[in-house]
Formats: structure tokens, C-alpha cells, sequence
């Protein structure tokens, strides 16, 4: 166990610590691109809705692979289609999948070819299959089960090194939100964050809308003044986009479960929301589905839907999420372990099958906000290691697509 966390804003220091003596290392599987897993998946990746089925028969038939339930890939347009497609190729590029196999129906929207060749310019192994060229759902399956059985005998061989916890990329995100979470969750998943990115590695906050009311202060803490006008007009640009469906989101926030929860504003709900992203200084802001062009802690824009929210981070290389919820949620992803915290005693007696830990200690007063967050970031730690959070083994396997506007 840790002996001493010492958090200030913009300074971390650990003193005797069992990670020292383990010099931050953790046991990884080293890609061709220089950067590293945590698991060794093989995905088969839809390009539309239409070869999804399909992609979900293969992944049944051969032991290691998950399949990506993309209901996206036709009809979408402009900047739309163009985060579908990297989003994509984003997932195929996460440091968890060793290898990928694409699967399109052959009059999609996203090409086979356009997605398996980026993927594959990160050294990875990729096969592709194309329905109609294949002759049908049968045959495409049979040639899919081939291939995919092919290329896990390939990756069968692939060991796991030492490497540094800089390697890391941690998404933050939250769900189910209740009054707990701002006063006990969320700080402790932000003192597990600033530990991460004060040994070298990366962590990224996101979903806009739980940035409104309190832009302000995320905005201060900006590298540079550019990136804090950055946070701010992504803030705007959210509540403009709301405004062209006719809707509000002061209207809908919180949620009505948030409110029952006892989060009585917006404002409120916002404030306890960012402490998910510890004190460190914000590096750049990301498009949904981009990944970090260097070290610390950044932002993504994504929405507030949870697993939409999920796949945008991974999409953009995180290996391994912390998710904070106050009413519960089993959320978790095919490609990447997520860590579930929960600051209410009642949500982890009534979810504890779902829940990894119990942050409600700090609220009860047996536990600081910094013990807590050394607890998760042992979490982090152990899953990359190879440990299953609850729900990668129970294998929740939710799996979202942010959509920017319509199909067409």
C-alpha cells in the first residue's frame, strides 16, 4: 500500500511508496507503433450496420475476438461521416487490439479498404472481408471464422513486457450521477488521475455538457490561453447545437434521475463533474475519436451519452477507463477494462456485482479523498496488469457511435 500521497494543485509527490520500489512498471504487450496494450483482442470491425451481424456471428465462433456493434457507417455526411470514420480507425489503432478484421457489406458508405489500410499503417495485422463479394451471411461468416481463427494463431505468441505507467492513457467518465459523486467519486477518480499523469502518462476528461456553468474554471487551467478559448466555444458550440433541435439543455439537466439523486442545477452537476479531472494543467482539447498528441491530461468533446462517451475515448487510445456513478451502471466496453466507482453506500450494496469500488468511506469519514483515489489508481494499476473489473467480466460489451447530425 502506498504510505504517503501528498495533492496539490499542479504538484503530486509520492514518498515510500510500493510503486517506487516497482518503479511505475506494469506488465504490457508492445505494438509495432511504439505504444502499448493491456489486452491482446482481435476486432472485427463492421464498417456499417449492415455487415454488423455478420462481424457478431464471427466473434461467437473464435475465442479471443470481439466484435464492434457499429449501427453507423451509411448515409451520413460531411463532418458526420468523417468521425464515423475516424472513430473506426481509431478503435482499430487502440493499443488493446492486437489485431483487426473488417467487415463490410460492399456498397457502404465507409469502404473496407479505406478503414483497414490506416489501421493497418500502425503495423498491425488486418484482414478484410466484403459480404456480397463473399456470396452472403454464410459465406462471409465461414471466410470471417477462417480468417479470424488465422489471425489468433498469430497473435497467440505475443507476450507481455515490462513498461513504464507512462504508457498509460486513462479515460474518466461518469454516469448515473447522484449527489455522492461530486463530494466523493469523482475528486478520488481525480486524485487517481493527477497520480498517472504525474509519472509520465495521460489521462482525458470528457462529455461537454457536464462542462457547462463551469467552463470558467476549466478554462483557467489551460496550458495556454488559446486552449482555455478553446474550452469555452466548445462549451458554446454544445449549447448552439442543442438550440438547433429546439431544445434546451438547461431544460434537461440534470436529468431527472440526476435530481432524485439530490443534484439540484446544472451548475451543480457541472462543479462535481470536472473534479473527475484532477488539478493537473489541461494540454489541448480533442475532437470526439482524436488521440493525445503528447503527455498530461486533455479533453475531449463527446456527449453525455455514456457509451457513445466510452468509445469517442478509446477511439482515441485509452486503455482503461474509471467510470464514477452515483444511482449505478454495469457500462462497460469490448475493448478496454472499466473501472466502476461509486461514492453512495446504498448503489454499491444494491450494484456490487457491478461496482469495483466503494468511495462511500469518504463521506462516512473512514477514508480521505486521497486514500480513496490511491485505491483506484491500484485499480488502474492491477488492470493493466491483466485483472478483470467487474464488468469486462461479465462482459458488458456496450458499444456506441456519436452521431454530429442525420442520415441522409
Amino acid at each position: 500500500m502506498f504510505t504517503m500521497w501528498k495533492v496539490g494543485v499542479g504538484a503530486a509527490v509520492l514518498e515510500g511508496s510500493i510503486w517506487e520500489q516497482m518503479k511505475m512498471e506494469f506488465l504490457g504487450y508492445r505494438r509495432a507503433d511504439g505504444r502499448v496494450g493491456i489486452r491482446n483482442h482481435i476486432a472485427i470491425i463492421p464498417t456499417s450496420v449492415c455487415s454488423s451481424t455478420v462481424a457478431c456471428n464471427i466473434a461467437a465462433q473464435v475465442p479471443g475476438v470481439v466484435s464492434l456493434a457499429n449501427q453507423q457507417g451509411c448515409c451520413q455526411l460531411g463532418t458526420d461521416h468523417e468521425q464515423t470514420v475516424r472513430t473506426l480507425i481509431g478503435l482499430g489503432k487502440n493499443p488493446n487490439v492486437a489485431a483487426a478484421l473488417v467487415i463490410g457489406l460492399g456498397c457502404d458508405g465507409i469502404t473496407v479498404d479505406q478503414v483497414a489500410e490506416e489501421i493497418a499503417a500502425s503495423g498491425k495485422l488486418v484482414e478484410v472481408v466484403v459480404i456480397q463479394e463473399a456470396g452472403g451471411t454464410l459465406q462471409a461468416t465461414a471466410e470471417g471464422v477462417h480468417k479470424a481463427s488465422r489471425i489468433a494463431r498469430q497473435v497467440a505468441h505475443l507476450q507481455r513486457e515490462k513498461v513504464s505507467v507512462s504508457e498509460l492513457t486513462l479515460a474518466v467518465e461518469c454516469g448515473g450521477s447522484d449527489f455522492t459523486s461530486g463530494l466523493a467519486a469523482n475528486p478520488a477518480a481525480g486524485v487517481a488521475a493527477d497520480m498517472l499523469t504525474t509519472w509520465g502518462g495521460t489521462a482525458m476528461l470528457a462529455v461537454t455538457t457536464e462542462f457547462i456553468g463551469a467552463e470558467h474554471i476549466l478554462a483557467r487551467r489551460a496550458k495556454t490561453p488559446a486552449i482555455g478559448e478553446e474550452i469555452l466555444h466548445l462549451v458554446g458550440r454544445c449549447e448552439e447545437r442543442a438550440k438547433l433541435v429546439n431544445g434546451d439543455l438547461r431544460n434537461g439537466q440534470p436529468t431527472p434521475r440526476n435530481i432524485s439523486g439530490g443534484i439540484t442545477t446544472l451548475e451543480e452537476k457541472s462543479l462535481g463533474c470536472i473534479y473527475r479531472a484532477g488539478h493537473k494543467p489541461i494540454q489541448g482539447v480533442l475532437p470526439y475519436g482524436e488521440a493525445p498528441s503528447g503527455k498530461g491530461l486533455y479533453v475531449m468533446d463527446t456527449p453525455g451519452q455514456d457509451i457513445e462517451t466510452i468509445t469517442g475515448l478509446l477511439a482515441g487510445g485509452a486503455q482503461v477507463a474509471i467510470f464514477t456513478t452515483g444511482r449505478g451502471t454495469p457500462t462497460g466496453s469490448p475493448l478496454a477494462p472499466v473501472i466502476k466507482v461509486t461514492g453512495n453506500a446504498r448503489t454499491y450494496r444494491m450494484m456490487e456485482e457491478n461496482i469495483d469500488i466503494d468511495a462511500s468511506s469518504i463521506l462516512a469519514g473512514e477514508e480521505t479523498v486521497d486514500q480513496v483515489g490511491q485505491r483506484l489508481f491500484e485499480e488502474i494499476i492491477k488492470a493493466a496488469n491483466g485483472h478483470l473489473p467487474k464488468a469486462e467480466s461479465l462482459r458488458h460489451h456496450e458499444f456506441g457511435i456519436h452521431r454530429i447530425s442525420p442520415s441522409f
